[in-house]
């Protein structure tokens, strides 16, 4: 069950880094890891950790990043 739930906030992850600009996206994972804590094994919320982490350090292409803002 839990693998469901990291597979789950992982997708939930993927779709704000493509739906959110920059700082709601943050705000976003903050938010998906402070939940994930509490059902997740300590090694699964390390992999969210890391894999968020990762996601973070992307950036996404300027002309949607400038669509994103124009629609907040």
């Amino acid at each position: 069950m839990s693998g469901q739930i990291l597979q789950a906030c992982k997708e939930l992850i993927d779709d704000a880094k493509m739906g959110c600009a920059d700082l709601v996206f943050k705000e976003v994972c903050l938010e998906i890891l402070s939940r994930a804590r509490h059902v997740l094994t300590e090694t699964q919320f390390k992999q969210l950790v890391a894999y968020t982490a990762q996601r973070m350090k992307e950036k996404i292409p300027f002309e949607l990043q400038q669509k994103l803002m124009a629609r907040g």
